[in-house]
Order: C-alpha cells, then sequence, then structure tokens
C-alpha cells in the first residue's frame, strides 16, 4: 500500500509519452524519482528513442497509431501500479517533482493531482502559448472543469483512470480527461512546478499559427463532448 510521504517506494509508474526525444530523454529518464518506474510509449520515433530508454531500464511500448491520446492509453494499459503519473518527455518539465503530485493524491485530497506550469524563463512558455492554454483552461471552467491550466504532468489511480470513458486519442485528450474527471465528481486539484524550455521543437504550439491551429481544434472537439 502506498504511503502518504514524498518518498513512495512501490506502485507508482511515470508514463511518458514520446515521439523523437532522444535528445531530451537521458536527461528526464535520470530524474524519475527513486522507486518509481518509467514507461516510455513511443508514438513511433526514428531518432533511436526507444533504444535509448530500453537501455537505460525504462519499459518501452511501441505505439503505432499516431497521438498523444493514442501514446498515454498505451502507456496506461502497460502500466500494472496502482498510481500512475504521466510526463512529456521533452525535458521541460522535471520527473522529480512528481512526488509532490502523488502526496496530493496518496493523502485522500484529491483524485487528479495536475501540475500547474511556471514557467522558469520567458522561453519557456511564449506568449503565443500561454495564451492559447488560458484561453482551453477559460472554456473548460466555463463547462464546471476548476483548472487553470492543461498541464501535461499529473497523477491518479490507475484503475480509475482506465474506467473515464476518455475516446480522444489525438491532441484532445487532456481536455476529455479534464472534463470526464469532472462529470464523474472527480476531485481535481493543482500544484505548482517548474516549466523549462523543452530540447527541441514543439510538435503542437511551436509556432503562433500551430497554437492558433490548437485552440481551434480543441474548442472544436470540447463543443463535441457531452
Amino acid at each position: 500500500m502506498l504511503t502518504q510521504s514524498h518518498q513512495v517506494p512501490v506502485s507508482v509508474d511515470v508514463v511518458l509519452p514520446c515521439l523523437n526525444e532522444a535528445e531530451a530523454l537521458p536527461w528526464v529518464l535520470e530524474r524519475i524519482p527513486p522507486g518509481y518506474r518509467a514507461v516510455v510509449a513511443d508514438n513511433g520515433s526514428r531518432d533511436g528513442s526507444p533504444k535509448l530508454a530500453r537501455e537505460r531500464g525504462a519499459v518501452v511500448v511501441d505505439v503505432p497509431r499516431r497521438g498523444y491520446g493514442a501514446a498515454v492509453q498505451a502507456g496506461l494499459l502497460a502500466a500494472d501500479a496502482d498510481v500512475v503519473c504521466v510526463c512529456d518527455a521533452d525535458a521541460s518539465l522535471d520527473p522529480a517533482q512528481l512526488p509532490g503530485l502523488v502526496a496530493e493524491l496518496t493523502a485522500g485530497r484529491a483524485d487528479l493531482v495536475l501540475g500547474r506550469r511556471r514557467p522558469t524563463s520567458a522561453r519557456a512558455w511564449p506568449p503565443h502559448a500561454r495564451l492559447g492554454n488560458a484561453v482551453v483552461a477559460q472554456r473548460l471552467r466555463r463547462r464546471g472543469v476548476a483548472v487553470r491550466d492543461l498541464g501535461p504532468m499529473r497523477a491518479a489511480r490507475r484503475a480509475e483512470l482506465l474506467r473515464l470513458p476518455v475516446t480522444d486519442r489525438r491532441f484532445g485528450y487532456p481536455l476529455e480527461l479534464l472534463l470526464r474527471a469532472t462529470q464523474a465528481g472527480w476531485r481535481i486539484a493543482e500544484t505548482d512546478v517548474d516549466y523549462h524550455p523543452r530540447v527541441g521543437r514543439s510538435k503542437v504550439t511551436g509556432t503562433p499559427l500551430g497554437t492558433a491551429r490548437t485552440v481551434r481544434d480543441m474548442t472544436a472537439a470540447l463543443a463535441s463532448l457531452r
């Protein structure tokens, strides 16, 4: 059974959705907390990411279906711990901060804990990307989801996560997850985490045009959810 301290010795898996992150993965895997297990959900990398992850002791799941949601879901299915964390594999977030999220969960203060991003520099979170996140978060709040950030770092109990009827397998996965969790009566908490400049180019919101498209598509996805 999990303890309520920050030093959780067992039963925590960390799902790392991955697409060509060989440059960032060594740092990310080195920062996985002791007792946690890394599950790299590889979404078709061609830069040696899977081999690199295996050499560093991570469980690697090959995910042929493209999409962030597909990678996360495959990672959840491959995990077997009581608690599952999700964290980007691009070194923008520090896995060493995951125990803070897990502590909120295991203390019984929340059912889903999100890392609310606090940029360490202006380069970490460009204005266009931050604005896009704020717009989507505001629209979620109108639907009763009390969050300020759609942050990609989170922790929840695996069995409960798999019971949520989340069907999006692309970029809309985090948005639908939050909506379904709220509909299920989950208590959602946010805790501050550092947000660093990612290693490599963003695949979603790296440019103002990319951010605008993401906001447009997420808004459409949210409107389609009931």
